[in-house]
């Protein structure tokens, strides 16, 4: 029944699709091949960089960390009850963490 509402340019546009594609020696496929060579570059480009730097930067980190425990430690006691004091909650944090991934999330999948 669909063949029988078909106009002559349906016909017509089919014919076009039916016919054999034109023989180019294999450019099409190269072409192809270096777009997914390059997008494969750009995916992979961000996390190997930052796992690079990751490695470059823990030696130095662990020496931050050991600084700020020996100086926290070098701290007194009120002052130290003074500051986490005035700190929020940690579900406070965690909630307001979790808001802002959605957020952000959101953000992305709106603009797709």
């Amino acid at each position: 029944m669909a063949d029988k509402i078909k106009d002559a340019q349906d016909r017509l546009l089919e014919s076009m699709f039916q016919a054999e594609a034109i023989a180019d020696d294999g450019f099409s496929d190269r072409i192809v091949g270096k777009i997914q060579r390059r997008l494969w570059v750009q995916r992979l480009a961000l996390p190997i960089a930052a796992a690079i730097g990751g490695v470059i930067a823990f030696k130095p980190a662990m020496a931050l960390i050991a600084i700020v425990s020996q100086l926290s430690l070098s701290v007194p006691g009120e002052y130290v009850a003074l500051a986490t004091d005035r700190l929020p909650p940690l579900q406070l944090i965690v909630t307001g963490g979790m808001l802002l991934v959605i957020a952000v999330l959101s953000i992305r999948m709106l603009e797709e």
